[in-house]
């Protein structure tokens, strides 16, 4: 196979995190640093789920301002709390009156964008037996409603396009950014993974028998799968300079099973191989690895086999959902701020809630994941987005230039 030539680095003009751990980067580096869980028993759900959540604080009582008051729900609350942090919003401010509004893009990867607004509605059915109206708004019960939110907020008018492929999806956002970057179609684009937690996802995951009753262990001994998690992440690509830099992306499909990885991580290794060719990079150059990381027995498996084989043996590897839950559709943003935070910051995030490696993985592996975090500045980051369906994107990641 023909891979993709080197790419031209991407700045990471901004970036922003919001997720069970805090609203933006200085609670995400906290609780990093720290090694701290922010997983709590769940109390989430039409009955809740036993088992452990990782939840925003005070979503239920903070609507949106009243000129947003037409999308209020709970995810594209989180939604707008993480475009407040860390300047962020300023900042895309500054790229739309630098560029103008139409040459400013946004691509959101969600898994279940606002379906929990959508069975609220259905629990609550008006007396024509149509949605009620606080919730009958026609751009509030559609996979692109969170999109078009977030382009309403930030007064862009570039493109605009949702990709939901399940975990991937906000990794996936960044490739796409980059695209729309080098054909000249945008001058900035924003891009971002916004999750919330909903029945579907909860009730969903239970019924594939993937739901932990404990924190999930990712990678751990005693692993029984995985905690759900909600979280609005967010960054500013553009040309030219930035504190960060995109280097390499790459995707790819498994077409093996709709929820099961390829057991040899043929998938997830082609993904791999496009993203470090994207780079002009081997993989044993990489030093801080964001593993995907969810503490079911299959992909943790599989994952921890492809990184075994293609990683060097002192990689920093870390496994960050057991501090923050399964973001789902926003876990590839999210996980990609925990790299721009290593790169940043020295912060080499350590793999909160697991306290023993299954040693089945093999001692190469057990070497590489790191259980506790350290004081280390990566030249190299990259992060593993693996989806259902076999849907799998890895992003690398560089210094400013």
């Amino acid at each position: 196979m023909t891979r993709p030539a080197p790419i031209a680095p991407v700045a990471v003009a901004a970036c922003t995190a919001t997720c069970a751990a805090g609203i933006g980067l200085d609670a995400l580096a906290d609780a990093l640093a720290a090694n701290r869980s922010a997983l709590t028993p769940n109390t989430f759900g039409e009955p809740p789920l036993a088992g452990f959540s990782g939840r925003v604080a005070g979503l239920e009582g903070l609507p949106l301002p009243p000129a947003h008051a037409a999308f209020d729900c709970r995810v594209t609350r989180p939604a707008w709390l993480g475009l407040q942090a860390d300047g962020f919003a300023s900042l895309v401010a500054a790229a739309r009156e630098a560029h103008g509004a139409a040459r400013v893009g946004l691509v959101l990867g969600t898994s279940a964008s606002t379906i929990g607004a959508s069975e609220a509605a259905y629990r609550a059915l008006a007396p024509d037996g149509g949605f009620p109206p606080e919730l009958r708004h026609e751009g509030l019960n559609t996979p692109h409603a969170l999109a078009a939110f977030a382009q309403r907020v930030l007064a862009l008018e570039g493109p605009c396009l949702t990709v939901s492929t399940a975990c991937s999806s906000s990794a996936k956002a960044f490739a796409v950014g980059e695209r729309w970057l080098r054909l000249g179609l945008c001058d900035a684009v924003v891009v971002g993974g916004v999750e919330a937690l909903s029945n579907s996802l909860l009730y969903g995951f239970r019924s594939l028998n993937l739901v932990s009753g404990a924190p999930c262990q990712p990678f751990g001994a005693d692993r029984a799968g995985i905690s759900i998690g909600e979280a609005a992440a967010w960054a500013l690509l553009q040309r030219g300079s930035g504190p960060w830099r995109l280097v390499g992306y790459g995707e790819s499909n498994d077409a093996h099973h709709m929820s099961s990885p390829h057991p040899q991580g043929l998938g997830a290794e082609a993904a791999l191989d496009d993203a470090l060719a994207r780079a002009g990079l081997d993989a044993h150059e990489i030093d801080f690895l964001n593993l995907h990381g969810t503490a079911s027995a299959q992909n943790d498996e599989v994952e921890a086999a492809l990184v075994a084989r293609r990683y060097a043996p002192d990689l920093h590897a870390c496994a960050t959902k057991g501090l923050t839950g399964h973001t789902m559709g926003a876990a590839g943003a999210l996980e990609a701020a925990v790299c721009l935070l290593a790169l940043e910051r020295g912060l080499a995030a350590g793999s909160a809630g697991t306290t023993r490696i299954d040693p089945g993985f093999g001692a190469r592996f057990v070497q590489q994941l790191r259980l506790a975090p350290a004081q280390r500045r990566p030249r190299w980051a990259a992060s593993h987005s693996f989806g259902f369906g076999g849907n799998n994107a890895v992003l690398v990641f560089g210094p400013g230039a």
